[in-house]
């Protein structure tokens, strides 16, 4: 632990070798899994399966299963944007569990209208062509008990992201992210780090001399070749589950708060340097079966029509079943579009294979 501590902090002290930019992979902020989803993204100390891979690494130790499977596919801005996940986990032993997730979101199929005009002024449609923009990540992921003090879980990720903006440039990145779980008594509490070390993204353009121009004469910045940096996020989280009724019905609660260091953001509790979010989550189960969910999450300060600061907040709500070695998850975001964020059904589909774990 103290080794990731050290880390986190080494990791911000380095960040001037490149361009910090506050927004930086904000698809990665997304989440991944309807239930965590429906829950308003609390779900660092609850996370148990192979979506664990995405919201904390060392959850993936809580799996039942042998190896598990899963997929989620959303969709934003009706239809125009495609947000999907595919993971996968597998114990090695009964000690520690590794994982792969893929995450991608894209919009395809974008007009380029930059050739559109020929040299003499025509609109000439055969010259209009497409491309694709894409933001996508591969997270290796690890985890494992620790032995020697009981009811700790850590784990770690590695991912490469790569982001493409047709023929026109691109994105190579790497970064790091640790998590931890501590159960006590009935409680667990969590921690993730990610970016732990800065995640670097270095950009490269490929501008055409008729882009080029285009950009210079309708007053647009021409970009260059950059190293963007992600600054690091602390997210901690705390939850506990009640069997409210002969062990038919189950009521589990998550609370995270989200720490950012890359200056003031709207949020509830901000300062010049850090910044601070809660979420909270919610989950009713009867029988092991169904589940009922919601949550309040992204809860930022903004300003209205008139110029008035307001608080606004973004509810969910969710559904689960759970059947054997299927289970299937759907999420409403965004309850009534009170919320300026994201609103989007997100359905998520899991598969447990070889339900014996291995010893």
């Amino acid at each position: 632990m103290k080794h990731l501590i050290f880390l986190f902090f080494a990791g911000i002290s380095s960040l001037s070798i490149g361009q910090i930019a506050k927004y930086s992979n904000e698809f990665l902020s997304v989440g991944v899994g309807a239930r965590a989803l429906a829950m308003a993204n609390a779900n660092v100390a609850s996370a148990n399966d192979v979506t664990a891979g995405y919201w904390n690494p060392a959850g993936l130790n809580l799996q039942t299963s042998n190896v598990q499977v899963g997929l989620m596919h959303a969709e934003y801005f009706a239809g125009i944007a495609k947000y999907d996940f595919i993971g996968s986990s597998k114990r090695i032993d009964s000690n520690s569990v590794a994982g792969l997730t893929f995450i991608r979101f894209g919009v395809d199929n974008i007009p380029n209208t930059t050739e559109l005009i020929d040299a003499n002024g025509n609109v000439d449609y055969s010259r209009l062509k497409s491309f694709n923009a894409v933001d996508a990540a591969v997270l290796l992921s690890y985890a494992r008990n620790i032995i020697k003090v009981k009811g700790l879980k850590i784990g770690a990720n590695a991912k490469i992201i790569r982001r493409k903006l047709g023929e026109f440039g691109g994105a190579w990145g790497f970064g790091l992210d640790a998590g931890a779980m501590y159960d006590y008594k009935k409680w667990r509490f969590a921690a993730r780090a990610r970016d732990i070390t800065g995640t670097f993204n270095a950009w490269s353009y490929n501008l055409s001399d008729d882009v080029k121009q285009t950009y210079a004469i309708t007053g647009n910045e021409i970009p260059s070749n950059s190293v963007e940096v992600t600054v690091p996020r602390l997210i901690l989280g705390v939850t506990r589950s009640w069997d409210v009724w002969k062990d038919k019905i189950s009521i589990g609660g998550e609370i995270n708060l989200i720490n950012t260091f890359d200056g003031k953001r709207n949020t509830v509790i901000k300062t010049k340097a850090w910044s601070m979010e809660p979420a909270f989550g919610l989950e009713v189960g009867y029988k092991h079966f169904i589940y009922l969910r919601g949550g309040i999450g992204n809860i930022q300060k903004a300003m209205d029509v008139t110029g008035k600061s307001i608080t606004t907040i973004q509810p969910n709500i969710g559904v689960g079943i759970k059947y054997k070695i299927f289970a299937l998850d759907y999420a409403m975001t965004n309850i009534g579009n009170v919320s300026t964020s994201l609103y989007s059904h997100i359905f998520t589909v899991k598969i447990d294979i070889n339900k014996k774990i291995l010893k």
